[in-house]
């Protein structure tokens, strides 16, 4: 007789219940959410942090400067994210609310660390509580305090880790391997915006365009987050064009 599978037997049907074989397929599913989400990457840079995101513009009614995929944490925090989009704005807001207590208890600026624990803390929560769902969603959060540019990638699960470059989302395995080829710590935050926006090029080839694009930055001597003007995108991606040709 062959074995049921695990959704079948209803190992799925509450995020406490473990399968036989030790995994929480809630969670599993929350990670598959992600992979089809909109691309989303960071990079560390010599000079500081990128933070480059798709849009996926979907509809040629909606007008592409009201989506807004890069948040700002902080003056120095920002973040980015792939999957269900209205749960990213519920951890990003929680992030925001946590970076300025810390501003008002202690007057100086909270580590980025700090706010990717916050983060984690409640999405572990709701891996651990009946009648919860998990967060279908990934963060990517990136900053520069007292240890430089740091970037970490948070996942569905409450687990975070700190990365040189990431990418979340559609094209995830495409993309990263170009970055294992092309990364290097001297990269500078506009070296580092090229190779992205050629990475996007080749993987939604004509479908791509700059309003599609939302990317910020924050240098390490000035520690602010600053969004990246849709002109210095359309001189970009024109270049990358007539490389191509």
């Amino acid at each position: 007789m062959q074995p049921m599978p695990h959704q079948l037997m209803g190992y799925d049907r509450a995020i406490t219940m473990f399968s036989p074989d030790g995994r929480l397929l809630q969670v599993e599913y929350a990670k598959k959410t992600v992979k089809q989400g909109s691309t989303a990457i960071g990079i560390v840079c010599s000079d500081g942090v990128l933070l480059v995101t798709d849009k996926r513009i979907v509809d040629s009614l909606i007008i592409p400067e009201s989506v807004e995929k890069t948040f700002q944490i902080d003056e120095h925090i920002g973040a980015s994210a792939s999957g269900i989009l209205s749960d990213a704005r519920v951890l990003i807001e929680n992030a925001q609310n946590k970076a300025q207590q810390h501003r008002l208890t202690y007057d100086s600026e909270i580590d980025v660390l700090s706010v990717v624990k916050a983060i984690c803390d409640l999405k572990q929560i709701c891996t651990q509580s009946a009648g919860l769902r998990p967060f279908g969603v990934s963060i990517l959060i990136a900053g520069v305090d007292a240890n430089g540019p740091r970037l970490f990638e948070t996942d569905p699960t409450g687990i975070y880790f700190q990365y040189k470059a990431s990418v979340i989302g559609e094209g995830e395995t495409e993309i990263e391997e170009m970055l294992h080829k092309q990364y290097k710590e001297t990269l500078t935050i506009e070296d580092a915006l090229k190779i992205i926006i050629r990475a996007l090029a080749k993987i939604l080839d004509k479908n791509f365009d700059a309003a599609r694009i939302d990317a910020a930055y924050i240098r390490t001597n000035e520690r602010k987050f600053k969004k990246i003007p849709k002109l210095s995108i359309e001189k970009l991606l024109k270049e990358v064009k007539r490389q191509k040709k």
